[in-house]
């Protein structure tokens, strides 16, 4: 797929025509220079051609322009993506005319030998439209365009698809894996991503809250029609709400970290196999179970976990009694330093995505059921018992299944886990959160023939009350 990146030095307005052109508010937009780092990506269609967009952090030169100590990782990660694209849209400020700087990144771009425009932002009427002439000397293409009012747009789209190189064989009809990184700060997802991928990807630093926009980096497996294609979402560290600094752009950070699980296929939860899970990693872990995802858990830096004598068996027991609210999550023991376990954690991911997915045929459902009424009565409520007519599954990614029954209120907590866990013995369903619903059956209503002979089938549970 054709890339197309904008490039430009800090607050031009890169994210605000980014999410313009991707006509949604991906990348964060705050009046701050350096707010950017990484590169942020988004499949987009430009008069019907399929590109990949790319918003790049700032390019500066010297550190007194954003006050950024990552400002040497954020132009790498600038000129990797001038490398890789197709066009690069140069951003420029037409408030503020041409600045040293500017000259600086449109000289760089050009020795590149990509093909190159450049966006004259912030003409916000026809009376600023004039200020984009002074950026003619530079002997590209200008195009007055104002991001925030949307004018302009269609002519500079037009220039860019023109500029494109004949289509390929297009693959944007396959939907990737949409895979979110989580955890807090410093957890090591950056380091994970850049691990899987061998390649520096993502921005990785110790600073605290170097990642702070939802970073989408597509990955592939194989070739051909066997090709397992990936959507990996590095997101920005998740702090308690105390230690949130007052600024919009951690709001805005968190904000893209939970949307991010929310639109995930799976969710990676990364933990610290030294520390062991927090309560802040508790916290994260009830945002995927809220959202219903699949999961998995990654126990990183267990190369340290190794030097002190721990083994797999005994930190799994541990993890389960700390977060038992995760059983169905598999875990996987992990370096992003040694590189241990790091394939078999796209094993993982690909078992939790298909056990979301799992079809479960209706009478073999129900069978497992009438088994487990038999071996474990329902308890007495009020003098009363639980009986489970049938059950159906009636939706998948999330797994969800209705149970019919006399009275919803006779099923107890403990009683439905134990349902749970014998659906999960039976079917697998590793990674794949489980909903079990219940509903009072009427028993004038008319039922669906499928329903009546799934009845039949399970009318050993009736019996059991």
């Amino acid at each position: 797929m054709n890339i197309v990146s904008l490039v430009g030095r800090p607050n031009t307005g890169k994210s605000a025509l980014f999410n313009r052109l991707a006509k949604k508010r991906v990348a964060i937009v705050f009046d701050q220079p350096g707010v950017t780092r990484d590169r942020v990506t988004r499949q987009v269609d430009l008069n019907g051609r399929k590109v990949m967009l790319v918003d790049t952090g700032g390019i500066a030169f010297d550190k007194r322009v954003t006050k950024d100590p990552l400002d040497s990782e954020t132009r790498a990660q600038a000129a990797l993506a001038v490398e890789d694209s197709s066009v690069c849209v140069i951003v420029v400020d037409s408030r503020e005319g041409i600045t040293p700087l500017d000259s600086e990144v449109i000289k760089r771009v050009r020795e590149s030998g990509v093909p190159c425009v450049i966006a004259a932002n912030k003409c916000d009427t026809s009376n600023d439209d004039w200020r984009a002439s002074e950026f003619e000397r530079f002997g590209l293409k200008v195009f007055a365009v104002s991001a925030e009012h949307s004018r302009g747009i269609d002519a500079l789209v037009e220039a860019v698809t023109s500029a494109l190189p004949p289509a390929v064989e297009d693959e944007s009809h396959i939907r990737p894996l949409r895979v979110a990184i989580v955890g807090r700060p410093n957890a090591g997802k950056s380091s994970y991503i850049n691990r899987l991928l061998n390649a520096p990807r993502v921005i990785v630093s110790d600073i605290p809250g170097t990642t702070r926009d939802a970073v989408e980096v597509p990955f592939t497996i194989g070739s051909g029609p066997e090709a397992r294609h990936y959507m990996l979402v590095d997101t920005a560290g998740m702090k308690p709400h105390t230690k949130m600094s007052k600024t919009s752009v951690d709001n805005f950070s968190l904000f893209r970290s939970e949307q991010a699980i929310e639109e995930a296929d799976v969710a990676v939860l990364l933990l610290d196999s030294k520390m062991g899970p927090t309560m802040q990693d508790k916290r994260i872990a009830g945002k995927i179970l809220d959202a219903h995802k699949a999961c998995i858990l990654l126990m990183q830096k267990w190369d340290l976990g190794l030097e002190d004598g721990l083994t797999e068996t005994k930190a799994s027991e541990a993890l389960r009694q700390m977060m038992p609210f995760l059983s169905f999550a598999p875990v996987v023991f992990c370096s992003n330093k040694s590189g241990y376990n790091i394939r078999r954690t796209i094993d993982a991911i690909d078992r939790s995505a298909a056990s979301a997915c799992q079809k479960i045929p209706t009478g073999m459902l129900n069978n497992v059921l009438v088994k487990a009424a038999k071996k474990t009565v329902a308890p007495m409520v009020r003098g009363k018992r639980l009986k489970i007519y049938y059950a159906l599954q009636v939706s998948t990614n999330p797994q969800t299944i209705r149970l019919f029954v006399n009275d919803p209120k006779l099923a107890t907590p403990a009683y439905l886990a134990y349902l749970e866990r014998r659906i999960r013995e039976r079917f697998g369903l590793e990674g794949a959160p489980l909903r079990l619903f219940l509903k009072a059956r009427s028993h004038g209503s008319k039922e669906p023939r499928a329903q009546r002979a799934v009845d039949n089938l399970s009318g050993g549970l009736d019996g059991q009350a």
